[in-house]
């Protein structure tokens, strides 16, 4: 199967041909570090996180770099606050960052370079635009002469005339026109410089992630990647700046995640809805943050809730009830359970038929929310042979072994993939018992319950089945299905 990427440079989805055959390259900006991360930077560090999963699940082997800003003005001004210098900010705000990834089973990069340790490579860039005539000096500062590049507009598919009567910054008299952005800044009393050819001063924010693209992957790249405020001026500057300078295409693939309003209202700290990473996994567990992100296609908004998170941890319970469930049937198929043969020894479905419908769905531009549905549609396939199997008392070889196909490639899929499935599968759903809330039934009412819902199970009707299930959570009570009947335990909240 082929891959198809939306491409923001195009707008539309593109056949995936990388610059080399068997490898791709692939830049993604990283935070500026100045504070906790939210749950917007978790959005995109997961939807690339999961690309870059995908990527290597398909055997390219991929040179992955997301940088660190630790110059830039929020730095300087928590710094001033905090009474701190700005190296001690940037590093306190990069160690929690890695530490708020490292929960959400996000993996490392090739390389994380920060803005400080790549100056040299930021000055010969800007000395090189000045010589090209796309650069221009004015009392130690450097600005990018936009006029220069006749495609500028390109990513974000406006022209030059209407982004500067669109544009809201104020005119700085000293630059030849409005849309001109700065390369290099020169230095304020009390803050950080580095020596340059204009005077001491530091970089500019779009000429660090050219610089630090180019260090470690090369003058053209397969995949950029970042959210969609990226878009302009930041992306759109870097093409600019990059392209001026080496006179080749930048990059082949612009990709952007969408935005994340909270309760359906943008995110900020006026409204007092800012949200951080770990104000969520202090509560709920990372796999349900990962998985919440993953029902929604990364290009589309999506609205945070805490309802949210919890509807995605009741769905992960689902994933790993069913591993247990397998688990506890195949220990009890391993210990005499009959196997009938039969000329028809086949289950109603091959694996493959599920595994095209999740390559179909992740070739087409990462579509993570319909591959998450082809699982769930395997899982529920691996529930109903299970309890088919223990209400007959038998099993067919040829279900035996699709069972085993199909969870195999469910935990392969949802580890290797998407990060998830990952935990001690006893262990969590004890644990999960902590996280409902107080039991609100009778064990009478408990118990009436559930021997419906066996009933409901034995005659198929496991959509039904399922709306007990989903009540009983509700009101406290978590089932657990096993080899040997059906069981629970409640909250204790």
């Amino acid at each position: 199967m082929n891959l198809y990427i939306y491409n923001t440079l195009s707008l539309s989805k593109e056949l995936f041909k990388p610059l080399n055959k068997n490898s791709v390259l692939m830049y993604v900006c990283g935070i500026t570090a100045y504070d906790f991360s939210h749950i917007g930077h978790a959005r995109a560090y997961i939807t690339f996180d999961i690309i870059y999963r995908y990527l290597m699940h398909l055997g390219y082997k991929v040179v992955y770099v997301r940088n660190f800003t630790d110059i830039d003005d929020k730095i300087i001004k928590r710094a001033n606050s905090d009474n701190s210098s700005v190296e001690e900010v940037s590093s306190k705000y990069i160690e929690k960052f890695r530490e708020d990834m490292k929960r959400l089973s996000v993996l490392n990069p090739s390389y994380e370079p920060r803005a400080m340790e790549t100056i040299g490579e930021m000055i010969n860039l800007i000395k090189d635009l000045i010589k090209g005539k796309h650069a221009y000096e004015i009392n130690g500062d450097v600005f990018f002469r936009v006029g220069s590049f006749k495609n500028y507009g390109k990513l974000s598919h406006k022209n030059i005339d209407e982004l500067i009567a669109g544009a809201r910054i104020p005119l700085n008299e000293e630059k030849e026109n409005l849309l001109d952005f700065a390369l290099w800044k020169r230095s304020k009393e009390g803050e950080p410089s580095w020596d340059s050819p204009w005077g001491k001063g530091r970089p500019g924010w779009h000429i660090e992630c050219s610089a630090m693209s180019m260090k470690f992957l090369g003058e053209s790249i397969d995949i950029h990647g970042g959210g969609s405020d990226l878009v302009f001026p930041h992306h759109e500057n870097e093409i600019a700046q990059s392209e001026s300078f080496t006179g080749k295409k930048f990059v082949n693939y612009w990709i952007h995640n969408g935005f994340v309003n909270v309760n359906n209202e943008k995110m900020s700290k006026s409204l007092k809805n800012f949200v951080t990473v770990r104000d969520v996994l202090d509560k709920h567990n990372p796999e349900a943050m990962r998985l919440f992100f993953m029902f929604t296609h990364y290009r589309s908004y999506i609205d945070f809730s805490l309802d949210g998170i919890e509807s995605a941890n009741r769905s992960l319970m689902r994933l790993y009830q069913s591993i247990n469930l397998y688990d506890d049937f195949k220990s009890r198929q391993n210990g005499g359970f009959n196997l009938v043969l039969s000329a028809s020894d086949k289950s109603g479905e091959n694996i493959e038929h599920y595994k095209n419908e999740f390559y179909e769905a992740m070739n087409d531009d990462f579509n993570t929310a319909q591959a998450i549905s082809v699982i769930f549609n395997l899982v529920r396939k691996t529930n109903k042979i299970i309890n088919d199997s223990l209400s007959q008392k038998v099993i067919m070889r040829g279900d035996s072994n699709f069972l085993d196909e199909a969870m195999l490639f469910i935990k392969k899929t949802l580890s290797e993939i998407f990060g998830i499935l990952n935990e001690n599968v006893k262990r969590l759903i004890e644990s999960n018992v902590k996280d409902i809330p107080k039991v609100s039934l009778s064990e009478e009412e408990i118990k009436r319950l559930i021997k419906k819902r066996n009933t409901l199970r034995e005659n198929k009707e496991y959509k039904f089945a399922d709306e007990i299930r989903n009540k009983l959570l509700e009101k406290g009570v978590v089932l657990e299905d096993t080899g040997l009947g059906t069981t629970y335990k409640t909250g204790g909240k």
